[in-house]
């Protein structure tokens, strides 16, 4: 029924398609069942039905990011939060509701959620104008206002938030080094990471002066917690769906509208599409009702979390994973190229 490719980095399971279906009504019988390979975390089907079309996601209990979003009350929340976004006119995919009104299937101890299929194709800065990156400024602004009505007060922040310690960054840096160097032969992929080790650490000693503080005047609040191109499904030149909500979670809010541009908007170079990130958090600042004040300090704390970030480089020298690789010659050079063009980068954020 459901064809899993024996080559899959993390080996799915096959999902028990009929089982799940039966507990749907009015969903039809199964008639065939694709995995999806475009996700890094949990694992996704495409299922026809003599009804329809619908989206199968297995929610996994563990991830490489040690998050918890697997976990029931946690995943409940998240279809609670979607529900109730849908409600407010947000385009989203809430999942369907079983015979007893539950949105999450246990089945052999596997927790199942069956969506809606909605088509559409992902688009990344390259494919959208100036006029559409304003439009996605003022939707992911309307995320965090619509997530602000519908649930419940913000907790306060962890005691320890803090930024990352470059001391900390340069016993990674020397680890994946190790690793990098110590494989043979190696390939073009470690040699570039040889050389972006090497040179992001000459920059952290640099600017190791200019770690941002504990970030206690920022404005937290509930957010998507992954905004990014594979989370977006375009049809034509209009956003119809924000899919994947495993990382909603608190944090402060224009953190996301700048790490979300900066994926959205780095070109292969490392180089991010100025005018269309100007374009994209004005539109974000006046949805969201956000500072350019709380943008720049935002613009600081993710350029230095990119400065210290290697989880592409974890992926695949700790966890022998190398679904992530293809990402890593234009996320490195971001961090290169953004602490050249810091000036640049905060004034498109903030003017």
């Amino acid at each position: 029924m459901c064809r899993v490719p024996r080559s899959s980095v993390t080996h799915p399971p096959v999902p028990p398609v009929g089982q799940v279906l039966r507990r749907y009504p009015g969903t039809g019988e199964p008639l065939s069942c694709e995995p999806l390979t475009k996700g890094l975390l949990n694992h996704g089907y495409r299922v026809s039905t003599t009804r329809g079309r619908y989206f199968l996601k297995h929610h996994l209990d563990k991830h490489h990011l040690d998050d918890a979003s697997g976990d029931h009350a946690t995943i409940v929340r998240q279809h609670r939060a979607t529900q109730q976004l849908h409600s407010l006119g947000v385009p989203v995919a809430p999942p369907l509701a079983a015979t007893e009104g539950e949105t999450v299937t246990v089945i052999d101890g596997r927790r199942y959620a069956l969506h809606p299929w909605v088509d559409g194709l992902h688009r990344d800065g390259a494919h959208l104008t100036t006029a559409q990156s304003r439009r996605l400024g003022a939707l992911l602004g309307a995320v965090h206002t619509g997530l602000e009505r519908v649930m419940e007060a913000a907790p306060p922040p962890p005691a320890q938030e803090r930024s990352p310690d470059p001391a900390d960054t340069f016993t990674l840096i020397d680890e994946l080094l190790a690793a990098a160097r110590g494989r043979g032969p190696r390939d073009a992929f470690d040699e570039l990471a040889v050389h972006r080790l090497v040179e992001r650490r000459a920059l952290l000693e640099q600017h190791a002066h200019r770690r941002p503080p504990t970030p206690g005047g920022a404005a937290r609040g509930w957010v998507h917690g992954d905004f990014h191109p594979l989370n977006l499904l375009y049809r034509g030149a209009d956003p119809v769906a924000i899919v994947d909500w495993d990382r909603l979670g608190v944090q402060p809010r224009a953190e996301e509208a700048v790490r979300a541009a900066a994926i959205f908007f780095v070109r292969p170079n490392g180089e991010l599409a100025l005018e269309k990130v100007r374009a994209y958090s004005r539109a974000y600042r006046r949805s969201a009702g956000a500072g350019a004040g709380e943008l720049a300090a935002a613009v600081h704390r993710v350029w230095w979390e990119r400065l210290n970030d290697f989880w592409i480089l974890r992926w695949r020298y700790r966890l022998h994973d190398r679904r992530a690789d293809p990402q890593f010659p234009a996320v490195s050079a971001l961090a290169v190229w953004w602490t050249r063009a810091y000036d640049a980068v905060a004034e498109a954020f903030t003017g």
